[in-house]
């Protein structure tokens, strides 16, 4: 067969025949020879692109590959921030607010329920969902507690603030002096009391001086108390100091303030004396904080060197009789 005739084959003569192209035989063997090299053309293409990333890929590729470098990066910053913020909350409960002896940020403003819908949804369905979701869930925690913690700092400012009017008004001496001292006749904790013989339990501390010897106020305050009663506590005043604390000096002989009076540390309140249900000349004194009685021995530490307040509170815990 020539470039351009073809053979075929004649069923009446029984011969091959040698005919010319007909315009249809052009036409079908060009668009037979395109197809082919379409397909082969189709074909080399959908290999390179397997075999060969295009610049365009390889860019793309690189992208991705610093993005997920970076978000690895920020979750490990993201966990650096978290061991700082729990740093932060310890030292603020354990140190910041005891100085000033408030207690601990309450944990349900630390850290508050978060309720509602699914708030990543939105980023599913993707590579790196659960990654981007983990971060994402991550920086809300760091605000909430950012926020929380930002508002613990705002009110220990405040006590920083008055500070110093804090101190003053902590109830930090003994109610007598050393010299005046005789002895502890006793101290916190269960008791038998010297009338009613039985074991109860002693809210404060007495001290047994001569009668006549001088009280002090322990801290700073008010007197909101003066009372003259022929049983229990017999004469006794009672100070507020402010945040919270109050302290209460009974069995006076007399007593040298008025409800209502502003007094300071180691100002004469009154004098010891053994009024009201009290078997001997002593001063009984207890402490406050925040409308529970507490232990007094744990608040000398103004007037007492470390040996002396080790012998108090040794004494203190002595269990013997009490004055009243």
């Amino acid at each position: 067969m020539s470039r351009f005739k073809k053979s075929k084959f004649n069923h009446e003569t029984l011969q091959i025949e040698v005919i010319p192209y007909s315009t249809w035989d052009y036409v079908w063997w060009s668009l037979r020879n395109a197809g082919w090299i379409a397909l082969v053309g189709i074909i080399s293409v959908l290999l390179f692109d397997f075999a060969f990333d295009s610049p365009k890929d390889r860019a793309m590729a690189r992208e991705i590959a610093f993005l997920e470098k970076q978000l690895s990066t920020l979750e490990s910053d993201i966990d650096e921030v978290l061991l700082v913020l729990d740093d932060l909350e310890v030292r603020d409960d354990a140190i910041y607010r005891t100085v000033f002896g408030v207690d601990p940020y309450p944990e349900y403003r630390r850290n508050p329920g978060v309720g509602g819908t699914d708030r990543t949804s939105f980023l599913r369905g993707y590579d790196h969902s659960e990654v981007v979701s983990d971060i994402t869930l991550s920086v809300s925690e760091v605000q909430r507690r950012l926020v929380a913690q930002s508002r613990s700092f705002d009110e220990v400012m405040e006590l920083a603030a008055s500070h110093e009017e804090l101190l003053q008004s902590i109830p930090a001496i003994q109610p007598v002096r050393n010299d005046d001292l005789k002895r502890m006749a006793s101290g916190w904790g269960y008791r038998f009391h010297p009338i009613y013989k039985v074991r109860k339990f002693h809210y404060g501390m007495d001290f047994s001086a001569p009668e006549g010897t001088e009280i002090f106020a322990t801290g700073d305050g008010e007197v909101i108390k003066v009372k003259r009663s022929y049983t229990g506590y017999g004469r006794h005043v009672v100070i507020r100091h402010g945040f919270g604390y109050e302290t209460l000096y009974a069995h006076m002989s007399k007593t040298l303030v008025k409800k209502g009076q502003k007094v300071k540390r180691g100002e004469i309140i009154g004098l010891v004396g053994s009024t009201g249900t009290s078997v001997a000349s002593h001063i009984h004194y207890e402490v406050s904080k925040d409308g529970t009685k507490v232990n007094p021995a744990h608040y000398y530490f103004n007037d007492l060197s470390p040996e002396q307040y080790e012998t108090l509170l040794k004494n203190s815990e002595v269990a013997h009789q009490s004055f009243d």
